[in-house]
Order: C-alpha cells, then sequence, then structure tokens
C-alpha cells in the first residue's frame, strides 16, 4: 500500500496507531513512521510480539479454564460416591497453577505493549512534506511587508527603556525564565488578550471558556504531553497534577469520556491561560527577553470535530489564529511543517511565524495542528454518526495566539526611529491610546 492508500486509510479514521490497523498492514506503519526520522518505526516489531503472546496467553487460558471447570465436576461425584478424588484435585491445582502463569505473562506483555502504543507517536498525514528538521519546512504563504527600519531596536532594549518589564523582578522572585510586566506593559498585555478573545468569540465563532491551570495526570496524557515531555512540565503531588504546558490540555480535556451526538460537531473552544514549560534542554535557544520563558500567557484555539472535515476546517483555524495578526497589521509567514519537524501527537501541522526586525529573524507565534483521533482515542472521546456507530472524533488546536512573541513582534514591528511605539489601530481601544 503505498501514499494513497494510506491517506485513505487516514480518512477513515484512524490517525493513531489503534493495533488493529498495526495487525493489519504493520509495513505501512513502519513506512509512516520511518518518515519521521526518530526510530519509532523500530518499536513495531516489538508491539506485535507483545500482541502476539497477549492474545496467544487468552485463548490458551480460556482452554484451560473452561477444562478446569468440566474436570472439577468430577470431583463433587467422586466425593458424592464416596471415592477418592486426589488425583483429579491435583489436576486440578496443576491447571490453576498454568491459568495463573499465563495470567502473569499476558499481564506483562499487555502493559509492555500499552507503554509502547503511549510513546510511539502519530502517523504524519501523507501529503505532509517529507524531511529530518525544521530545514525542509516549506513557506506557503506570507502576508504584509517587513518594516523598513534601519537599526532596529529589539524589544528587550524597548521594553528596559520604557520600564514595562523588568526581567529583574521576575528573576529575584522566581528565577531566570520568569518576567513582571509592568505599567503600561501590564496594560499591553491585558490589551492584547482581550482583544485575542473578542476576535475568536465574537468574529470568529469560538465559545470562551475559562479552566483550570492545574490538570490530572491523564489529562496530559490525553493531549500527548505525557510520558514523553514528563521533563519540560512542572508536576507536584507525585506527578499525578500538573501546571498545564497550554490550554488545549483542560479545553480539549472538557470532553474526556464523552460521547457526543453527530450534530454537536464541530465544537470551538478558545481560552486564556498562563502556561508552564520547564523547557529542559532548551539552554541557549532563544533566551534574550522574553522569547522563552517559563511561564507566559497564550490564547488557544481547540476544535472537536467531525473526521470528514478535521482537514478542511485546520484549513480554517489557521486562518482564525492568522486574522489577529492581520488585524494587528503584523508581517508574518506560514510555513507547514516536515515529517521529521512534526509534535508527537500531531498528523498535520502549520506553523505562523512573525517577523521580529530587532531579532532580525521570524518566531513562531502559533501552531495549529490537526490530531486525528490521536487524542480522542486517549480521551475516549467518540460520537455517534448517523447510522448509531460509535466514532472517535478529530482534534485541532492553534496559538490563538502566544502572548510574549506577539508582544515581541509588535514592539519592534511598529517601533520608529526615536523609539516610540504606535500601537495598532485595532488594539487602540483595548489599549485606550495610540502609541506607547
Amino acid at each position: 500500500m503505498g501514499c494513497i492508500a494510506l491517506f485513505g486509510i487516514l480518512n477513515a479514521d484512524v490517525f493513531m496507531l489503534d493495533i488493529k490497523l498495526i495487525r493489519e498492514d504493520p509495513e505501512l506503519i513502519k513506512a509512516s513512521l520511518t518518515n519521521r526520522f526518530d526510530g519509532s518505526a523500530g518499536m513495531i516489531d516489538e508491539v506485535l510480539a507483545c500482541d502476539e503472546t497477549r492474545r496467544k496467553n487468552e485463548t490458551e487460558k480460556q482452554a484451560l479454564q473452561s477444562q478446569r471447570k468440566s474436570t472439577s465436576k468430577e470431583i463433587g461425584k467422586l466425593r458424592a460416591n464416596g471415592e477418592d478424588s486426589s488425583g483429579i484435585e491435583a489436576e486440578v491445582k496443576k491447571l490453576g497453577d498454568q491459568i495463573k502463569a499465563l495470567d502473569e505473562e499476558g499481564s506483562k506483555a499487555a502493559e509492555r505493549q500499552a507503554e509502547l502504543l503511549m510513546t510511539i507517536p502519530n502517523l504524519p498525514h501523507p501529503g505532509c512534506p517529507v524531511g529530518e528538521d525544521e530545514e525542509a519546512n516549506p513557506v506557503l504563504r506570507n502576508w504584509g511587508e517587513k518594516p523598513s527600519l534601519e537599526n532596529a531596536r529589539d524589544h528587550l532594549d524597548l521594553a528596559e527603556e520604557k520600564g514595562i518589564i523588568s526581567f529583574d523582578d521576575g528573576a529575584r522572585i522566581s528565577g531566570s525564565g520568569f518576567a513582571v510586566y509592568r505599567g503600561k506593559g501590564a496594560k499591553l498585555q491585558r490589551a492584547l488578550i482581550q482583544f485575542l478573545l473578542d476576535l475568536q468569540t465574537e468574529e470568529n465563532g469560538y465559545e470562551e471558556v475559562n479552566v483550570p491551570t492545574l490538570v490530572k495526570r491523564e489529562c496530559m496524557e490525553g493531549t500527548t504531553q505525557l510520558p514523553k515531555f514528563e521533563d519540560d512540565m512542572y508536576g507536584i503531588e507525585k506527578n499525578q497534577m500538573f501546571l498545564v504546558p497550554t490550554a488545549e490540555v483542560p479545553v480539549t480535556n472538557l470532553y474526556r469520556e464523552t460521547l457526543l451526538a453527530e450534530d454537536d460537531l464541530p465544537i470551538k473552544m478558545t481560552a486564556q491561560t498562563p502556561c508552564f514549560r520547564r523547557e529542559a534542554g532548551s539552554a541557549g535557544r532563544d533566551n534574550r527577553g522574553i522569547i522563552r520563558m517559563h511561564q507566559f500567557d497564550k490564547v488557544e484555539l481547540v476544535q472537536i470535530v467531525h473526521p470528514d472535515q478535521s482537514l478542511q476546517l485546520l484549513e480554517e483555524l489557521t486562518g482564525h489564529a492568522e486574522s489577529a495578526l492581520q488585524k494587528l497589521g503584523l508581517h508574518y509567514q506560514t510555513i507547514e511543517l516536515c515529517t521529521g519537524d512534526l509534535g508527537f501527537g500531531s498528523a498535520k501541522t502549520y506553523d505562523i511565524e512573525v517577523w521580529a526586525p530587532g531579532q532580525g529573524k521570524y518566531l513562531e507565534v502559533s501552531s495549529c495542528s490537526c490530531f486525528g483521533d490521536y487524542q480522542a482515542r486517549r480521551m475516549k472521546l467518540r460520537f455517534k454518526d448517523s447510522e448509531g456507530n460509535n466514532r472517535f472524533c478529530h482534534t485541532l488546536n492553534g496559538s490563538g495566539t502566544a502572548l510574549p512573541r506577539l508582544m515581541v513582534a509588535l514592539l519592534e514591528q511598529c517601533q520608529n526611529a526615536d523609539g516610540v511605539i504606535e500601537i495598532p489601530e485595532a488594539l487602540q481601544p483595548y489599549y485606550g491610546a495610540t502609541v506607547l
């Protein structure tokens, strides 16, 4: 089966590595995972070996249980007739020991199989560009003109000059990777959040939800942050509770273990939350200013959709995230992630990168992804279709947008030669002034 056949399978509601799909065509799964360049394809044979052991042991166990049941009946008959039943009792005990051994071996195989399936990533959509890393990500489009700025100052210089962001205060109370927004900086942050939420609720049809920022472990597993990225997370209660790394986690999990009606779809939600990430292993990467933080605010977009509409609605959701930058007049580009750069649970992703002239480069401000039913299987999130079948939903999410890098782009793109920051017209009603 080639790319076209795999596309048919994916459209048939099997984005996640369902064990049934692995049994049916393991070579197809391996070929797809090979394009991730992460070694995950090599785990498929062990998954199948565990599956074979588990299923074989279950079959043998059932046969032995049936034999033990019929043999046990003979004990009663012998005893009723006053005859010796010790031989049959020994046989029944032996059968019990065999059943116990099969049960233990099967349980170990099932546990290992589940562990493997939790650590194998989603299949890339066949339409994704194949490549090993971000160098292979094609630019799909760009919007607006790069501002013509000579000697553009970066956001850190501008923020310190205006006293709107204090990194010293953040370090004093929390350590490196934290910042305190003060005065007009705090007001600008609040204005951006309100602008982004109003845009998505009033113009793009999302329901605003206000969710907890502390969630159960199973919620993090459901949206694929765990177990792979546990070192990046802030956990408490022996890692049974976590501070959210993104509102995607609590918002998507609002519908975990739920059976929806087909008419309920699509469900569109947006939320603003603080986000917490250790950023383990990111030392030296974009650490100047507020580009990479341990705590930051973000407005998230989540959609729960019908499988037949997920790719179409991914395009729509990406457009909703882009619309925020367009209304603010900020130049950006949209790229598609190649197979080797995809997130763990994603089947297809678009990144929106906003231009930061003070950095001389583009910064990712939103990542919009289709997960197929990969997350829904973990969360047991289903809908009943028109024929009465229970099917897994598809899930989408995207940043709408992350605040720190949006703030960076706004300060750096909207600066004048004299250091004055012109507030975008769409933001002025929220900020209450035309300049900063």
